[in-house]
């Protein structure tokens, strides 16, 4: 199920715009990021996506229908979504937190949920309380629940931050294997080294607008990173890994 982005202008307060006129095409079956420095957009084009914000003109789209168009539930077994981060406090057990992820089909199906957790390396935290849990631990019962979900679209919303980087690895595998099986995926990443060697699209935002996209074996060249990020530097990404230079400030 492809995602659509017409036209999107949103802005918090009038006449502070956080997206401006913004176009783009997400792709089922590949994994696109959306990179860019701190308040460039990216989590509230996030949020545009699934409608829970409703931008002042434009649309997003979710195969064939607008998502402000449909119900809450109806959003909920098309989109899962991955927060960048989830509130402490939280009295369930991990797996009663996986079973969340089941409530638009109004079932909490054994097998899902095994699989779910199983799948990002958490089943033996199943019967652990979820605010016992590290940080990585809580993470990847959040992963969890949004496949358990088990919708054709994710979006995941920096998901690699609490995670040690063999964890990162093992989340950046798992979003190129839900890709391969059809689904469409999307990252707000910060990581401009390991992330993009996992992704087909990379989207990058600067100032609400989209500055450029493309492959990131070409997108993270120098003019890009100076005028996006401030920083003189070049990332090359490639099939046999990534290489970086960050030139020494005068």
């Amino acid at each position: 199920m492809n995602l659509r982005v017409e036209n999107l202008s949103f802005s918090y307060r009038p006449g502070a715009p956080v997206l401006q006129e913004l176009n783009l095409e997400i792709a089922p079956g590949k994994v696109t990021g959306l990179f860019g420095p701190n308040g460039s957009g990216k989590s509230t084009l996030l949020r545009c996506l699934t409608g829970a914000l409703r931008p002042q003109s434009g649309a997003c789209w979710c195969g064939d229908r607008r998502v402000d168009t449909l119900a809450p539930r109806a959003v909920a077994q098309r989109i899962a979504v991955v927060p960048q981060d989830t509130p402490r406090g939280v009295s369930l057990t991990a797996r009663e937190m996986v079973a969340l992820g089941r409530f638009a089909w109004g079932d909490e199906d054994a097998d899902i949920l095994a699989s779910s957790l199983t799948r990002v390396g958490a089943r033996e935290l199943a019967e652990r309380t979820f605010d016992e849990l590290s940080g990585g631990e809580r993470q990847r019962v959040v992963i969890a629940r949004a496949l358990a979900q088990a919708t054709p679209v994710l979006l995941l919303d920096e998901p690699a931050t609490h995670l040690d980087i063999a964890h990162q690895l093992e989340l950046y595998r798992l979003a190129r294997a839900l890709a391969g099986e059809g689904r469409t995926v999307v990252m707000v990443c910060h990581d401009l080294l390991l992330a993009p060697l996992f992704v087909d699209q990379a989207v990058l935002l600067h100032a609400g607008h989209i500055h450029a996209s493309g492959s990131p074996a070409t997108l993270f060249n120098r003019e890009h990173l100076i005028t996006v990020f401030g920083v003189d530097a070049v990332v090359a990404h490639s099939a046999q890994g990534v290489q970086a230079h960050l030139n020494a400030p005068a």
